[in-house]
């Protein structure tokens, strides 16, 4: 009995030690190989110049292609970031045909082109040093996004286990994500990770950003940040306070533009813009900026275009420079610059950009922010209110730089009292006449000055 236990555990001690042993298969590693060499010259938050592209208005084809062909129009106006509206399928189920319809997160809609054609855009405008960000939707998908079928408890649901739409919003061509559930993160984390490696893109513009909670937007912003190859830009579409917190280098002045509207079609005072510039930029800290605008892909079809909301386009150019150059990042709208009158209406199929449209208005725009770019106390210096319920007036400081910009948003000639504190000699911004600035300075319509001090 002894022998055969002792015959027993030589043969399993033999077994044990032939058997090869057991290696778990190493993490598969799926993120995309880097096209590209990553852009070393995006700009810091506060020095960019954001430029929207609505591809399917932007040109005749409606594609990459019709942008690739205007990339040295965008570089000529000022702009060194070319932000694409969404470039991913759009669903058609329930579906209205809006870009912000999300099929797939993953791919490229054929309408534009294909991935190759995106990657030449954005090798384009790279060589022409701009940098280029993806807008991203993460609060829902298509009804017909794969994710629905494969992963349903990726969406809220109603209490009879049904996909819903985002509550409340009246947007029922979408399906809400439900952002409890961690899988669904990763993924979605794992597509915008995918589309900086696959096209070299330099950041998004996150679409309703108030929509998913803050931890997720630390999840994802953690993420991004943590690709050391790559310096991104990150817009926040949301006014949330705490969004600087989380990371994004901008927040969205849907504040600012509603006080402008106001303050050119109620003439609401001006001195309104003075509590703005100290709400929109709580907890904003170093760098971090709102992003300004006059018109946009929402608010162009639903408001009006800046001509028909700010007074012709004396009043859209003066609204510009409050814009430009007071306390953001401007954002200029595919078509802004030629002065286009008529506006760009969802699904933005039905209207094309007529580029030979007033040479007189581009040549202004790309004056303006020519003076932004060359100008750090433009950009990055204190500002300073001298304005009064009818006259925009702030001084710009940074070292030894000093501009003072004077715009009357009224429709009517206006008076100004020169302040003691900014009187002086001043050079003309553009013309480079040296003027005295004191007692009482008289402005046409909707005129505007931008004196540089001597």
């Amino acid at each position: 009995m002894y022998s055969i236990l002792l015959s027993w555990l030589f043969l399993a001690c033999s077994k044990t030690n032939d058997a090869p042993p057991v290696v778990p298969p190493p993490p598969v590693d799926d993120t995309p190989a880097q096209y590209g060499v990553p852009f070393a010259n995006v700009p810091a938050p506060a020095d960019a110049v954001i430029y929207q592209v609505n591809m399917r208005a932007f040109s005749a084809s409606g594609n990459f292609q019709g942008v690739i062909a205007r990339l040295d129009s965008i570089k000529a106006l000022g702009a060194n970031v070319v932000y694409l509206m969404p470039i991913y399928p759009v669903g058609s189920l329930k579906g209205v045909n809006s870009p912000y319809c999300i099929k797939d997160y993953n791919a490229v809609n054929t309408e534009f082109g294909t991935l190759d054609d995106l990657r030449a855009l954005v090798d384009g405008a790279h060589t022409r040093n701009m940098s280029v960000i993806l807008d991203w939707v993460a609060n829902h998908t298509a009804w017909d996004n794969p994710w629905i079928t494969a992963h349903k408890d990726w969406y809220l649901q109603d209490a009879g286990g049904n996909v819903v739409s985002p509550p409340n919003m009246g947007w029922n061509d979408v399906a809400q994500l439900n952002f409890s559930n961690a899988a669904m993160r990763l993924e979605m984390i794992k597509a915008m990770k995918g589309w900086v490696y696959k096209a070299n893109v330099d950041g998004f513009r996150c679409d309703y950003t108030d929509g998913p909670p803050l931890d997720f937007w630390k999840q994802a912003i953690d993420t991004l940040r943590n690709i050391k190859t790559h310096k991104l830009l990150l817009m926040a579409e949301g006014s949330r306070a705490l969004n600087y917190t989380v990371g994004f280098d901008y927040n969205f002045g849907f504040g600012f533009f509603g006080q402008l509207k106001a303050i050119y079609e109620q003439k609401k005072s001006v001195l309104t813009i003075d509590s703005l510039n100290q709400a929109e930029y709580a907890n904003a800290i170093s760098g971090q900026q709102i992003i300004r605008y006059t018109t946009n892909h929402d608010v162009n079809g639903s408001d009006g275009t800046p001509q028909e909301l700010f007074g012709g386009d004396r009043g859209a150019m003066t609204a510009f420079v409050i814009t430009a150059t007071m306390k953001s990042v401007p954002m200029i709208y595919n078509g802004q610059e030629v002065g286009m009158a008529s506006r760009i209406p969802f699904p933005f199929t039905s209207v094309k950009v007529d580029w030979t449209k007033n040479a007189a208005t581009t040549a202004e725009y790309k004056k303006i922010i020519a003076l932004r770019n060359t100008s750090a106390a433009i950009r990055r210096g204190v500002v300073t209110s001298y304005s009064t319920g009818d006259l925009c007036a702030y001084t710009k400081v940074l070292n030894n730089e000093k501009v003072l910009v004077i715009a009357n948003l009224r429709n009517s000639a206006q008076t100004y009292t020169v302040p003691t504190a900014i009187a002086g000699s001043y050079k003309e911004a553009f013309g480079g006449n040296t003027v005295n600035v004191s007692g009482a300075l008289n402005l046409a319509p909707y005129e505007y000055r931008i004196l540089q001090a001597q």
